[in-house]
């Protein structure tokens, strides 16, 4: 561990893919809160595969791989296909994520034929461009990783700075317009801010899993909270800690790719949080689905005897087992409800067959009664 940790501390390489990856996950994980509170998971799909037309075109009109130059080219290309599918949208009967599905293969279409021709025109010069189809975090010099900082420290700051803006376009998006907000500009905007946390990532992770990038983290994120805020810290440190995992794992694996294995820490911590988070969790659901069918169970048998005590004038007399067995759709579950019921010191044994309520047992089965008749 100690070795690992002063590689990473040390070796520049190792230390330049974990924090540009890290760098990646903050921002595509702040900034993905949103994509997901707003159920545009796919726009962040849509917009990466729409990039790479972009980045083509920018090396084809100034010759130059530099990353800012094929960022812009990346983020231009970006916001013209969010504007695209936001015109198709809202001026045609095209649904929304018919228009995400078309414009993702149609940009990436024209991407592919374009690298393509760079491939055969451009000679020596194109050799690196088809990375960014699925990402190549390696390659990253300390110049990326401060041009991704720049960028995605810039997006997060506009994205403090409309907080409240946003909060209200992902959730009530008609009461902002009440109050004369710009919802149309701000939904361009958030998306404008979508499309720099994705183009700063394509070099990183490329356009295919890119989307994961976004999406993962904040899905992670959702299981642990209902705040806006805490969601947004946890999809970013999600987002972090899978960079900096997956740059970690890569490293320390042979052939391992660093971009896949960013996006599989991410699906780990995804799995993680589906089954194990309070509340949401489905391992936590389980077990308060099965405590809450014993303690029905134990409830609707203790009913069952207070009700044939009602029967006597004796409220602690004692019926048989297979009475109450009878009486509920618990056919062999009885005995062990009888049993937490006595360890709880509602009910006793009179003898090997038969049990009755104990004083505890009919005040505690009054107030259930007396709870149910009112709730009814």
């Amino acid at each position: 561990m100690l070795d690992l940790l002063h590689e990473l501390l040390f070796n520049y390489t190792l230390r330049t893919v974990a924090l540009g990856a890290a760098t990646l996950g903050i921002v595509g994980g702040g900034l993905g809160t949103y994509a997901v509170l707003r159920g545009q998971s796919l726009l962040g799909d849509a917009i990466s595969h729409a990039a790479l037309p972009g980045i083509a075109l920018a090396f084809l009109l100034t010759g130059s791989k530099a990353p800012i130059v094929l960022m812009l080219g990346a983020g231009a290309a970006g916001v013209i296909a969010t504007l695209a599918i936001l015109g198709v949208t809202e001026t045609t009967r095209v649904k929304y994520d018919s228009a995400l599905a078309l414009m993702l293969a149609v940009f990436f279409g024209f991407g592919l034929v374009l690298l393509t021709y760079i491939q055969r025109h451009a000679g020596a010069s194109q050799a690196g461009l088809d990375a960014f189809l699925f990402g190549q975090a390696a390659a990253l010099i300390e110049r990326d990783v401060v041009t991704m900082a720049l960028l995605g420290g810039t997006a997060l700051l506009v994205m403090g700075l409309f907080w409240k803006e946003f909060k209200l376009l992902a959730f009530d998006r008609a009461f902002g317009a009440s109050l004369g907000l710009p919802m149309r500009t701000l939904d361009i905007l958030l998306t404008t801010l979508l499309v720099i946390a994705i183009v700063i990532g394509l070099q990183t992770v490329g356009v295919v899993l890119m989307s994961a990038v976004i999406i993962a983290p904040a899905a992670a994120a959702r299981q642990w909270t209902d705040r806006l805020g805490v969601m947004t810290g946890l999809a970013a440190t999600f987002g972090a800690v899978s960079g900096v995992g997956g740059a970690v794992a890569s490293a320390s694996i042979p052939n391992l790719p660093t971009g896949p294995t960013i996006v599989l820490w991410m699906g780990i911590l995804v799995t993680v949080s589906l089954l194990g988070a309070p509340n949401r969790g489905l391992l936590w659901q389980w077990w308060r689905d099965r405590r809450n069918a014993r303690r029905l169970r134990r409830e609707t048998v203790l009913l069952d005897l207070y009700a044939l005590a009602l029967k006597h004038d004796d409220p602690t007399y004692a019926h048989a087992e297979s009475v109450l067995d009878a009486m509920n759709a618990w056919a062999g579950r009885t005995h062990r409800a009888l049993a937490q019921l006595e360890q709880e010191g509602f009910v006793a044994r009179e003898n090997a067959q038969r049990w009755r309520l104990t004083d505890a047992g009919a005040r505690h089965a009054r107030t259930l009664a007396e709870e149910r008749r009112l709730s009814t």
